[in-house]
């Protein structure tokens, strides 16, 4: 991976092969982000599952062969002292039809170009929110979360 920094925006170029939450994760953990947006993607991912939230869970739907990343955005909070992945995506595949959801898993496929927007000194919490299921991101969680 290759990282560029201006200010509180960094470009990231993954690599071939990379597992996207693992490479983007180890990102956060060794910049020490807690808070941070993930505006941008292009690229391509060898595999990928996305899913959809039907209420009770996200059913998912596994894409085994390569897709181009026209659309990749989400959050990078902190949860259970770990760096916290949020990632939405849009897929075009090679017959130009569109799939997306919330993204449960990738690799990269020759490359992924992600722009990060960081929040110094900001620490975004994504709790387990029981009525509903799910963990939520929480732009002000309690101080020492």
């Amino acid at each position: 991976m290759q990282t560029a920094r201006d200010g509180d925006r960094y470009l990231l170029r993954l690599d071939d092969g990379q597992d996207l939450f693992e490479a983007i994760s180890d990102f956060a953990r060794r910049e020490g982000l807690r808070a941070a947006a993930v505006v941008s993607g292009i690229g391509m991912f060898r595999t990928a599952t996305v899913g959809y939230w039907d209420g009770a869970a996200y059913q998912p739907h596994p894409i085994a062969e390569p897709h181009e990343v026209v659309a990749l955005h989400g959050t990078i909070a902190h949860a259970d002292g770990n760096p916290s992945v949020h990632l939405h995506a849009a897929l075009a595949g090679p017959d130009h039809r569109l799939v997306g959801g919330h993204l449960i898993r990738a690799t990269v496929g020759i490359l992924q170009e992600v722009l990060v927007d960081a929040f110094p000194g900001r620490t975004f919490g994504r709790p387990m929110v029981e009525s509903f299921g799910l963990r939520m991101l929480d732009l002000e969680p309690p101080k020492g979360t």
